[in-house]
């Protein structure tokens, strides 16, 4: 089995509500990043084997696969192929460990992997109806979080978000910060 190494690390600062990146897109942002890490290495953006990505949300600009989009926006070649995770909070680092995973199996030599994510250009939404045809529709603030669950899924296993869950277990298991 082959070692993997992270050889580089870079992110944006985090944003705030109405700030300076809340106009850039999420395949912008992240087209950035990766266009900064690979001006910043020795190796050529030729030697890239693959594009990972986790993003939580992926139901707006970030959908239809941000981590091809991002490599593009980069100016990676466009044989550089892309892919998305979805392990909602875990989704970037999900995106690193597969990284990691591909190269030590000898499926690659150089990939770039992180995560991506916008909460401020999530789009809002509106469910469907039980009926066909209805009128009236629910509305939601935004795409983010477990707004559709099974009802069937969320009464045996209930429907906490992950802030939620974390206050869980920080009670369960007395942890502070």
């Amino acid at each position: 089995m082959l070692d993997a190494y992270i050889y580089n690390g870079l992110r944006t600062p985090f944003g705030r509500n109405a700030g300076s990146l809340a106009t850039v897109r999420p395949d912008d942002l992240l087209g950035g990043v990766i266009r900064a890490v690979v001006e910043a290495s020795s190796f050529s953006e030729n030697a890239i084997d693959d594009v990972l990505v986790g993003c939580g949300n992926q139901a707006g600009e970030d959908s239809r696969c941000v981590a091809r989009h991002a490599l593009l926006r980069a100016g990676l070649p466009i044989e550089v192929p892309g892919a998305v995770m979805q392990r909602n909070c875990g989704s970037g680092l999900g995106a690193i460990i597969a990284a990691a995973h591909a190269i030590t199996c000898g499926e690659g030599d150089i990939m770039v992997a992180g995560g991506v994510e916008s909460m401020t250009r999530a789009p809002f939404v509106v469910g469907k109806s039980e009926q066909a045809y209805a009128k009236q529709f629910i509305s939601f603030d935004s795409a983010l979080g477990a707004r559709f669950p099974n009802p069937e899924i969320e009464k045996e296993f209930g429907a906490d978000t992950m802030p939620q869950t974390a206050d869980n277990l920080a009670k369960d298991f007395d942890l502070t910060r």
